[in-house]
């Protein structure tokens, strides 16, 4: 990063509205192990400390997240919120 003052980034993955099953998840995570490889200064959260740190808030914050967007957060969650709660942990701040 250049400036001090820049965060990092979000992992780039595939498209998260096909992702139905533990296949699809897996495939996800094998696209972010790929991109933090090939870009490891660019993740906000790239050490398994701050990566565990930031899924934790991310789950934490599912609820105001689905409140904010007018919606309820699912009782059963699917394969697809998994993989998103994965990647927003990537570059959560």
């Amino acid at each position: 990063m250049s400036n001090p003052y820049e965060t990092g980034r979000f992992a780039d993955v595939g498209e998260l509205d096909r992702v139905a099953s533990h296949s699809d998840v897996a495939r996800v995570v094998e696209e972010m192990l790929s991109d933090l490889r090939q870009h490891p200064d660019q993740w906000e959260n790239p050490t398994l400390e701050r990566f565990l740190d930031a899924l934790s808030a991310s789950l934490s914050a599912l609820p105001n997240s689905y409140a904010n967007a007018g919606e309820e957060l699912p009782e059963q969650p699917s394969w697809k919120l998994l993989a998103e709660v994965l990647v927003t942990a990537s570059g959560y701040e």
